[in-house]
């Protein structure tokens, strides 16, 4: 079928989760949000719902869902994705995002690259992958300070809501919504006590040669009610972060406030950004500076983030043209509302006939929430920790029928599925790693959501 693509610019408003609200009920709608006003990262704000077909995974199996028709399948999901993105040059434009693929890729997804053991219960029964096609969506870009509405014609869905959504579009709403709050106390999968025996095994792991780091983390949940976008509008203003995502599909409803990029393709061009290595922020500035400055010559971070970065530019290596993968940052600080972070950035050329899936593929799950060597550190993890992950160290994104992507690493994410909610929240441990440090580190990243459910 010809592409039919349609510009049309509405009103710019910065705060852009007051123009999605009027679409956040409707099937599958999806928020890639950047936290503005109160972010300053971040260029583009996207958001779409109702896509044409729908793939959901969990196992070997794929549900896709096309329109009335649904089918089962068992091949690989990211060759059936693949498939569905074949780069058109019909969808290219200034925008970053014309059409395409917006969704979640858990944690056990990465089950189908490699063979990691099965150890962990999987009580949370998330999908490996949830990800929606998309044929139309609203592109806010904060630099510009520009809206638009870009739909493809040639589908019938876009055709017949298109006056609608750019009517809906067009305007800011205020909603009266069911506060989100919590039911119980929250609870952790794990002791101080088990969390400093995981610990002793990792340091026992590293000294045998087994690994050099690992990222272990623990799992908070709690009973909850309300709506969850009232949840979600809530943990951008408490952690706006510039790789945040709401996602409400039936499955479950996802808040992410992350502010990790996992990869990013523009132009042929790959990124990657990881963070390692953390501290608090401080009320009291001069207590807030030394934190930062504490961090940004801390040799054990900057030991734990080079490792990374290692493990990136090879994975990275696997995808783009010979020599071009550089490290353009190392060692960068980033600060949010409730953390500090030491972040470097990775780059490379993509290679001719690969494309952005097959490099998201190659490098999943990100390295920076393994440890190094990655497949070790994975099996290490699915031994320690008492649950699957779920989407906990996924990513989050898009992936456009432009050639395009952008995704991050599913952390400071919540996950609620029926009337129970759950977060993670882990470090990388290394051989200089001090107990007590890092469980409170744990406790530092949640920050932002306990301060969420905090009456």
């Amino acid at each position: 079928m010809k592409v039919s693509l349609v510009y049309q610019e509405v009103p710019y408003f910065e705060d852009v989760s007051k123009v999605f609200a009027a679409f956040s009920k409707l099937p599958w709608a999806v928020f890639l949000d950047s936290g503005r006003p109160v972010s300053p990262y971040g260029r583009y704000e996207i958001f779409s719902a109702i896509p044409k077909k729908t793939f959901v995974t969990k196992g070997r199996q794929t549900i896709i869902h096309n329109g009335d028709h649904e089918e089962i399948v068992f091949d690989d999901p990211f060759s059936l994705l693949s498939q569905e993105l074949k780069k058109n040059d019909e969808f290219n434009s200034p925008l970053p995002f014309t059409g395409g693929a917006i969704g979640f890729f858990s944690y056990d997804l990465g089950r189908r690259i490699e063979r990691i053991p099965n150890l962990a219960i999987d009580d949370m029964d998330m999908p490996d992958m949830a990800v929606g096609i998309y044929h139309w969506a609203y592109v806010a870009d904060h630099v510009e300070k520009k809206a638009t509405m870009v739909g493809n014609m040639s589908e019938p869905r876009v055709r017949i809501n298109w006056e609608d959504f750019v009517a809906n579009a067009s305007q800011q709403v205020e909603q009266e919504l069911m506060p989100y709050k919590s039911l119980s106390t929250i609870q952790s999968n794990m002791t101080e006590n088990e969390y400093s025996n995981k610990f002793s095994q990792v340091k026992s792991y590293i000294s045998a040669g087994d690994c050099y780091q690992v990222n272990l983390a623990q799992r908070f949940s709690l009973d909850i009610e309300g709506d969850p976008w009232d949840g979600y509008k809530k943990i951008r203003t408490i952690n706006p972060s510039p790789f945040s995502a709401y996602i409400n599909i039936p499955q479950c409803s996802v808040l992410s406030a992350s502010p990790e990029r996992f990869l990013q393709v523009e132009n042929n061009r790959a990124e990657t950004k990881p963070i390692k290595g953390t501290r608090p922020r401080a009320k009291d500035n001069h207590q807030d500076l030394k934190f930062a400055q504490e961090l940004k010559a801390s040799t054990k971070d900057q030991a734990e983030n080079v490792m990374i970065v290692d493990l990136l530019r090879n994975d990275l290596s696997k995808c783009c043209v010979s020599n071009s993968v550089k490290v353009k940052k190392l060692f960068e600080i980033e600060s949010y509302p409730t953390v500090h972070h030491l972040v470097s950035t990775v780059e490379g050329k993509l290679s001719d006939h690969t494309s952005p899936i097959q490099l998201l593929r190659e490098c999943f799950p990100g390295g920076s929430i393994t440890g190094a060597p990655k497949i070790r550190s994975m099996e290490i993890i699915e031994e320690l920790e008492p649950h699957r992950r779920g989407l906990y160290c996924g990513s989050i994104g898009y992936i456009g029928f432009n050639g395009r992507m952008d995704t991050n690493i599913a952390i400071r994410t919540l996950v609620q599925k029926n009337d129970k909610a759950y977060f993670y929240a882990g470090g990388g441990l290394v051989w200089d790693s001090q107990v007590d440090a890092e469980y409170q580190e744990t406790f530092d990243k949640a920050a932002a959501m306990f301060k969420l459910f905090d009456h």
